[in-house]
């Protein structure tokens, strides 16, 4: 049976407890390893690239450089790039959503229980599943910034690829979503594969806020 390795993190915040109790928790796990730690912004992008983490705990507010565009630049830079997780004090904050907007894989509360944490980096570390669909959704919804027309690349979509959307905005996997469609994994993977090449988006979490954005939620 073959182990994987440890998902290697780095934390990024400005405050020495916070990534202190991050630490003590993410260490714990036999499978997580805490591989470098960031006090500001642009210390979190050299961090990044001299370790080259699975995950990174991103702090949005920060000295130097924030969080945002932190993030940009982590993704803008480097070939296979880490999955980005924000983590914050407010659920609804502006800055949140445009660290999502950049880029960002999803984004925890401080407040969040230990178990919430680790289940998170886990789950970003090792599948494409949107983060907590439901707080996406409800912060999207609050700050998308609407088009005053439907981008081009709604009328691109199919009508299959127009449900694998809808159903990714919805939290489900490839896997629940073949088993919903009555399709192969592998159709579902092409289908996402198209959504993600039409909407001009990176992951399941920028395209489903492109999706907001673009009134398509709510169209039929």
């Amino acid at each position: 049976m073959t182990t994987r390795p440890p998902v290697r993190i780095v934390l990024a915040d400005d405050e020495r407890m916070v990534r202190t109790a991050l630490r003590a928790i993410l260490s714990a796990e036999p499978d997580l390893e805490v591989v470098g730690e960031a006090s500001t912004g642009a210390e979190a992008v050299s961090v990044v690239r001299e370790r080259r983490p699975d995950v990174v705990l991103m702090d949005v507010r920060m000295p130097e450089i924030d969080g945002i565009r932190a993030t940009e630049q982590i993704l803008a830079t480097l070939d296979d790039p880490p999955r980005i997780v924000v983590v914050t004090t407010f659920e609804n904050d502006s800055y949140v959503y445009d660290a999502l907007r950049a880029g960002a894989a999803g984004f925890l509360l401080k407040r969040s229980e230990a178990d919430a944490l680790v289940q998170a980096v886990r789950l970003v570390s090792h599948t494409d599943t949107l983060l907590f669909p439901s707080a996406v959704r409800a912060l999207a919804a609050e700050h998308a910034r609407a088009y005053a027309a439907p981008p081009p690349w709604v009328a691109r979509l199919t009508g299959r690829e127009s449900d694998v959307l809808r159903l990714m905005a919805q939290g489900l996997t490839n896997a629940e979503i073949a088993r919903r469609m009555e399709v192969g994994p592998a159709t579902v993977k092409s289908h996402v594969a198209a959504v993600l090449a039409k909407t001009g988006t990176r992951d399941r979490t920028q395209a489903v806020i492109a999706a907001y954005e673009a009134g398509f939620m709510n169209a039929r």
